[in-house]
């Protein structure tokens, strides 16, 4: 008996030696819930209806969420953030619970979506804090609108089309596919169409965007570009290409997550954006 009780004490010891925990940028956590909003609605804008929440009081600062996400995906950093800012969310065009009309997706049209739920709030400028799709509409923004723009945290943007890794090579990001389609059904005013949404949506990533290093030179916007070390979207050296590219620009690379940081490591990710705007420029 003894014998027997030591043999099954070496085989757990042995199984917990060899089973590794779960690196972090492996995983996808849960989505999470946004707070109570000071206001929340839908908005006209461009001819469609544009959902927006706001929270808290103080200098606005904007997050846009990445493709196929929602507005909830933020649900981490709002209560923080909004504790010193006025932090304003929004779900892009047909994204969550916003509507969309016949005109293919782009990021110009949803950067001029941003700026159109800015006028219905009537703020005339404001920080940008973008992750992926996000993060890109934030630099389409910085281009043609500098003067609305405050600053930009630009988490996890390409330059073109090449700047971007086979996701379908990611179970992680396969996954977050696999849920998007749960969280559009539950949010949408159109919840049957998501392969069709999906469709959509990948077609402007495989053609959008098309920015040159001379497009890029051309933003004055306060911007830092930052990626995730372990980042299964987004190819390194796009990122350093598109921070080096901007006028002093800064790079930060997030360590031991991916492409869903906000999820993974949410107080890494909020104590970014909140040393970015509290960041002094001369």
């Amino acid at each position: 008996m003894r014998t027997f009780l030591l043999s099954l004490l070496l085989t757990f010891v042995a199984s917990s030696a060899s089973a590794q925990p779960v690196p972090r940028w492996m995983t996808l956590p849960p989505t999470p819930s946004l707070p109570p909003a000071v206001s929340s609605g839908h908005a006209p804008v461009n001819g469609i209806s544009i959902w927006y929440a706001t929270f808290g009081s103080g200098p606005p600062v904007i997050l846009l969420h990445g493709g196929l996400a929602n507005s909830n995906y933020w649900g981490h950093q709002v209560p923080e953030l909004a504790k010193t800012h006025r932090v304003i969310v929004m779900d892009s065009r047909g994204h969550g619970r916003s509507t969309r009309d016949a005109q293919p997706y782009g990021y110009a049209l949803m950067a001029s979506d941003v700026i159109g739920l800015m006028d219905f709030l009537g703020i005339p400028q404001v920080a940008v804090v973008g992750w992926s799709d996000g993060a890109i509409i934030g630099l389409s923004m910085a281009m043609t609108n500098p003067r609305r723009v405050s600053r930009l945290f630009a988490f996890a943007a390409n330059s073109d089309p090449g700047g971007v890794k086979d996701v379908t090579k990611s179970p992680v990001f396969m996954e977050f596919i696999a849920r998007g389609e749960k969280e559009y059904a539950a949010l949408s005013p159109t919840p049957r169409d998501y392969k069709k949404f999906v469709d959509e949506i990948s077609t402007m990533w495989a053609t959008q965007p098309n920015w040159t290093a001379r497009d890029l030179g051309g933003i004055k916007v306060h911007t830092w570009i930052v990626d995730a070390d372990h980042d299964e979207a987004i190819k390194r050296e796009n990122t350093e290409f598109m921070a080096g590219a901007i006028p002093d620009a800064g790079l930060l690379l997030q360590p031991e997550v991916s492409h869903f940081s906000m999820l993974q490591a949410p107080q890494q990710f909020t104590d970014d954006i909140r040393r970015f705007l509290e960041r002094k420029w001369d």
